[in-house]
């Protein structure tokens, strides 16, 4: 598929991004779309998924038929078989009439199941059945019907796992896995993080008339660092929130307002199990000001004075320590240092602490300039604070 084809799919489905992976799923879409191969779409929540089986039933035979989007995961288990498969009058409570099922329903065409991995056990039987022989059974019946649809199916889980443990079955796993389409996660896109964030915040600006966001440098290193476990679910609503509380009402077309990393901190999620914190009031050198500078290279030297020590307690054989708990009070007093260590193990210096140690030398280098070490070490402004938080909370 040449680039110009492939950037009209894209721009017909809303698609933003260049990644080599994005752009292969794409392609593999348009490739098997003609066929009736069942198709099984894997990735993370907020991938995207959505938007391939449109993309797959738009460009096939049946894109004159009807397609049905089903997430699985939002059916309650009593009544998934009657939602995909119909029920007779007086099957069950409250079935005051016979209904067609998604599957009767899409005859001809395409039925996308989302979430498929969600699927109850004798539901995965019911649906092998339909794949195999393109026969179903509506709930409270004995007449076997005939369907003939093209399925997709999509899960943010993995099957093989599932399978292994006995909550999916193998049969199934084999029958849907004809061709299999992998969307990458954000944090596997690098390059289209800032793009995304800027089609995002523009489309908000315009909604509302609000002024266009752009980044600066240290604010795309900035959200490029994180690692957007939401995907692009997650980076439109950081985006969206970034443009409603930092822009203004627009006069222009041309109007923008360029934040840098200090003005997005406070905006970026926390990582797993660690607070992001908010960088103090700064100079218009980006640096700290001076007394929080001062504060911030003592607590520094402190630092480096605690790790000089416990290497000295480990390298002249003193052994192990243990920590006094809260409850425990010493013997006597000594002329031994009063701060302990718990568990220590080994003399030299992990690569963790070696790294960590570089960082804190080049901070102090620079006065507490985080945004002059960063860029002598070439890593991003929030590698610093992340491991400034750390310290703080130890």
């Amino acid at each position: 598929m040449d680039i110009q084809e492939l950037q009209r799919i894209k721009n017909q489905w809303d698609i933003v991004g260049s990644d080599e992976a994005l752009n292969r799923a794409l392609e593999t879409a348009v490739a098997i779309a003609p066929s009736d191969l069942s198709v099984l779409i894997q990735g993370e929540s907020g991938t995207g998924k959505e938007a391939i089986p449109h993309i797959i039933h738009s460009r096939s035979l049946r894109k004159s038929g009807k397609f049905l989007a089903v997430n699985c995961g939002a059916i309650p288990e009593g009544t998934i078989n009657a939602e995909l498969f119909g029920h007779e009058k007086g099957s069950f409570t409250g079935a005051v009439g016979e209904r067609k099922g998604y599957f009767e329903e899409a005859d001809g065409g395409t039925i996308f199941l989302d979430e498929i991995g969600e699927l109850p056990r004798e539901t995965q039987a019911m649906l092998l059945r339909v794949l195999e022989s393109g026969e179903f059974l509506k709930v409270g019946s004995s007449r076997v019907q005939k369907t003939n649809v093209r399925l997709i199916a999509a899960t943010n889980v993995d099957l093989e796992h599932a399978v292994a443990t006995g909550k999916f079955r193998r049969d199934l796993l084999y029958r849907l896995n004809a061709i299999k389409i992998v969307m990458p996660p954000l944090r596997e896109r690098k390059n289209d993080i800032y793009t995304l964030f800027r089609k995002f915040s523009s489309d908000f600006s315009e909604r509302y008339r609000l002024r266009k966001i752009s980044l600066a440098h240290d604010a795309i290193t900035l959200i490029t660092a994180y690692r957007w476990p939401g995907n692009i679910r997650q980076l439109k609503n950081f985006a969206e929130a970034v443009t409603q509380m930092e822009s203004l009402p627009a006069t222009t077309l041309s109007d923008r307002i360029e934040l840098d990393a200090a003005a997005i901190a406070r905006y970026m999620p926390a990582e797993p199990e660690t607070v992001l914190p908010v960088p103090a009031a700064q100079n218009a050198d980006g640096g700290m000001s001076q007394s929080d500078r001062q504060m911030f290279i003592k607590a520094l030297l402190d630092l480096k004075q605690e790790v000089d020590r416990l290497r000295d307690i480990v390298e002249n054989g003193r052994g192990p320590v243990h920590e006094l708990s809260p409850q425990e009070e010493p013997e006597e007093q000594s002329e031994a240092p009063s701060r302990t260590v718990e568990n220590i193990q080994e003399a030299p210096m992990t690569i963790r602490e070696q790294r960590e140690e570089m960082i804190l030398r080049t901070l102090e280098k620079h006065g507490g300039n985080v945004k002059q070490a960063a860029a002598e070490l070439g890593i991003s402004d929030r590698t610093i604070y992340r491991l400034i938080a750390a310290r703080k909370g130890k």
